[in-house]
């Protein structure tokens, strides 16, 4: 064996992931608003792009994001890079139809430009828009806000700046999240002063902003309401007791009866916990659906919800414009990349809309009894079923139900909902869904009345229904739920009866 270097050529073969196509892969995984931020990126960076409202009629010699093509492709040529043209290609069936509606109710008798699965039985109807949630959002000044305007003619000038920096330490429950001593060493002022500082915060509205803990904001409210007094005392030093349900001992401890104890935990219940949290805080965001499915004499419809999409197109005008001028090679070169990125990006997204309506197609035709009967009947679902089924990779599947929300009769859900383990059924029948079971679960909570369901009882009785559950995954179920245990139940029943 010779070992001198020498120079070898060798042929190999390899996968590379293009720009284009790790683009067209990132853009399944986006929801519609997610997307409607990207193609505004996109349009502001490239000149021959133009973004129009979804209702927007076509402008002529401009290509739109709908761009119906007649070939038909294999199933995961996206990935393999060996789509039509020499250009990836996303999971997509061609034979489907477009969508250009902002809504189910837009679709008129026929639902043109909705996919139907015929065959399918009925369900369900769209309704109409409702009112926008936003218009509901809380206007109101925060908390920092309405506890600075309060300040202004109960604090001294000097001790200005000593309010509001502690009105900046106030978190949105209202409660105070900085040792005095810190205040007072930073701020260089003696301790008593920045305590005579909050004394007078404690007196703002609401009652119980600037606590340092859960004890002091239900103290500062019980003497708003004249009922601090030594019992009361007692019970709010204790409340931890009281949250394990030792009211003998609490009675003891406050020297009342019975009738007293009672009347002091319903006025308890009756402060606010939280007093900060009425006023400011973020709005809360409305969920916008991605797909609406809907039912018609044909079976079941599914579209893109249009209404959240701007449709993107290539200003063919402006391009002959800007090439018909004097260039040079590397303006021309530059003009040439804008022109093929325009048109990927208006390809990639129209492969992008059909492959979330072909795997839609799939989630609804083997949910089809959820969306008939409910949730009980939901079936057990995974992600390789319907990659399987469509003849797509699991990982376009799962990026396709990310971030994704359906819109149906029976309320708005997340696509990744219908994907749920299987739970054997105990006659040796059909396994179902862990969504089936916890709602099960729920149900016989909610109508336990007096008699409290161990999760032993409430294994039997779930087996009497035909599932074959283990006690520890009925207790991880209802802890999924955010239901306590038979015992912490039992000590809530105590509380609420007095």
């Amino acid at each position: 064996m010779s070992l001198a270097p020498r120079l070898d050529i060798r042929q190999s073969q390899s996968l590379v992931m293009t720009p284009q196509l790790q683009q067209a892969i990132k853009l399944l995984a986006l929801s519609n608003l997610e997307i409607e931020g990207f193609i505004a990126e996109e349009v502001e960076r490239n000149p021959l792009l133009e973004a129009s409202a979804a209702e927007d009629s076509d402008a002529p010699d401009r290509e739109p994001v709908a761009e119906v093509r007649d070939e038909r492709v294999a199933a995961d040529e996206l990935v393999a890079g060996t789509g039509a043209g020499d250009e990836p290609t996303l999971d997509v069936d061609y034979a489907t139809e477009s969508h250009q509606q902002d809504s189910v109710a837009d679709g008129g008798s026929g639902m043109d430009g909705a996919l139907s699965m015929t065959g399918a039985s009925a369900g369900g109807a769209g309704g109409e828009d409702g009112p926008d949630l936003d218009a509901f959002a809380d206007t109101s000044l925060s908390l920092a806000d309405h506890l600075l305007a309060q300040a202004g003619p109960a604090i001294p000038h000097d001790d200005a700046f000593i309010a509001a920096h502690l009105i900046d330490q106030i978190d949105e429950a209202g409660y105070l999240t900085v040792s005095l001593l810190d205040i007072a060493n930073r701020l260089g002022v003696p301790l008593v002063r920045v305590e005579r500082v909050l004394a007078t915060i404690h007196t703002f509205d609401p009652t119980g902003v600037g606590a340092r803990d859960l004890a002091e904001c239900l103290a500062l409210q019980a003497r708003e309401a004249d009922r601090y007094d030594p019992c009361m005392a007692r019970l709010i030093d204790n409340l931890d007791l009281l949250g394990r349900g030792e009211l003998t001992r609490l009675k003891r401890m406050c020297d009342v009866d019975d009738e007293d104890m009672a009347d002091m935990i319903r006025e308890l219940r009756g402060y606010d916990p939280k007093p900060g949290c009425r006023y400011g805080g973020e709005p809360a965001q409305s969920v916008t659906p991605d797909l609406f499915v809907a039912r018609t004499k044909a079976g079941w419809a599914i579209e893109i919800n249009a209404s959240t999409l701007p449709r993107v197109l290539v200003n063919r005008s402006y391009y002959t414009e800007l090439s018909g001028g004097q260039q040079d090679k590397a303006s021309k070169a530059w003009l040439s990349d804008c022109l093929a990125s325009a048109n990927w990006l208006v390809k990639a997204l129209d492969q992008r809309q059909r492959t979330i309506i072909k795997v839609a197609t799939e989630i609804v035709k083997q949910q089809e009894a959820f969306f008939l009967k409910g949730v009980a009947h939901l079936r057990p679902l995974t992600l390789r079923q319907v990659a399987d089924a469509i003849e797509m990779h699991e990982s376009t599947v799962s990026r396709v139900t990310s971030n994704k929300y359906v819109s149906c009769a029976r309320g708005l859900y997340e696509l990744k909902y219908f994907f749920t383990s299987a739970i054997q059924s105990a006659d040796g029948g059909e396994a179902v869904s862990a969504q089936a079971v916890k709602s099960a679960i729920k149900a016989l909570i909610d109508t336990e009345g007096a008699k409290i369901l161990s999760d032993d009882t409430l294994v039997e009785l779930l087996n009497a229904k035909g599932f074959d559950i283990a006690r520890r995954t009925v207790a991880k179920y209802r802890e999924a739920l955010g239901i306590g245990s038979s015992v912490q139940r039992r000590r809530a029943r105590a509380l609420e009866g007095g």
